[in-house]
């Protein structure tokens, strides 16, 4: 388990120290055992999503203020570890970028849904941003691994524009400047297919889910779908989205089956 789920733990357990409430307790009230909820406190178990909008209720707090370990809560009075921890301190060890695995997806969604009108850069942005937090909450992997950036329009891919300059300079796609209705919009073209050889079936599933599921938003839809999904909603303008966030997400972004996590 990571740091963001030791730092919300400890905020659990300050919050029913505060109310004066036993850990037996709190587990009646949320349905599960008392191990259970010693779990949690000490950041050993994920929280669900019908768990935290619980524990919102109960304590009288956002969801946002719950899972955000730099949000204090107003039963919060003294300052030490948790208040310290910043955006850097909880991300996730991202493995060393899949340059091949990013090319790749990029080159197979463009060959798919690329000439529709409404796919430009900023409908590619959120479409990669799904596929690989999507895949990271289903299955606690990397897919392609790029860092994401909160900014107005959502998330963004930091490696994105190296990476394209780089596979135009190569003859792999296409820059063109174009017009969405009136708006201005920068599309992508490719020149090759793409070798699908090093991504696995699961990989594959997903990336078609997500192409199904978002293809047909324009940017100002897909934009504001991204704006309120809890990985978007609890970090910073301007900050590195962590990948850890997608297991506090709520319906209907939430991708994973938690019923069957193990108490």
């Amino acid at each position: 388990m990571s740091n963001i789920n030791k730092i919300i733990g400890q905020k659990i357990s300050r919050l029913r120290a505060a109310k004066d409430l036993s850990q037996q307790k709190l587990a009646d009230y949320l349905g599960v055992s008392r191990p259970t909820v010693t779990q949690i406190e000490k950041g050993e178990r994920y929280l669900t999503p019908e768990e935290i909008l619980k524990l919102s209720e109960f304590f009288n707090v956002s969801p946002n203020e719950l899972i955000n370990p730099k949000l204090k809560s107003e039963v919060i009075l003294h300052e030490d570890e948790l208040e310290s921890h910043t955006e850097e301190s909880i991300r996730i060890s991202v493995p060393q970028k899949n340059l091949k695995k990013f090319k790749e997806v990029l080159l197979y969604i463009l060959n798919k849904v690329g000439a529709k009108p409404n796919i430009g850069e900023t409908v590619l942005y959120k479409l990669l941003f799904y596929m690989d937090f999507d895949y990271y909450e289903r299955y606690e992997e990397q897919l392609i691994g790029a860092t994401y950036i909160k900014n107005h329009f959502g998330p963004t891919p930091k490696e994105f524009v190296k990476i394209v300059e780089k596979m135009e300079n190569d003859g792999e796609l296409i820059r063109v400047k174009d017009k969405y209705f009136s708006h201005p919009q920068t599309k992508y073209l490719p020149l090759r297919e793409p070798d699908l050889s090093i991504v696995t079936g699961r990989e594959m599933e997903l990336i078609d889910e997500v192409i199904h599921k978002l293809s047909d938003m324009n940017s100002n839809q897909i934009s504001d779908y991204s704006h309120h999904d809890v990985p978007w909603l609890t970090t910073d303008e301007g900050k590195v989205i962590p990948y850890e966030s997608v297991f506090y997400r709520t319906l209907p972004y939430s991708v994973r089956n938690y019923s069957n996590q193990p108490e």
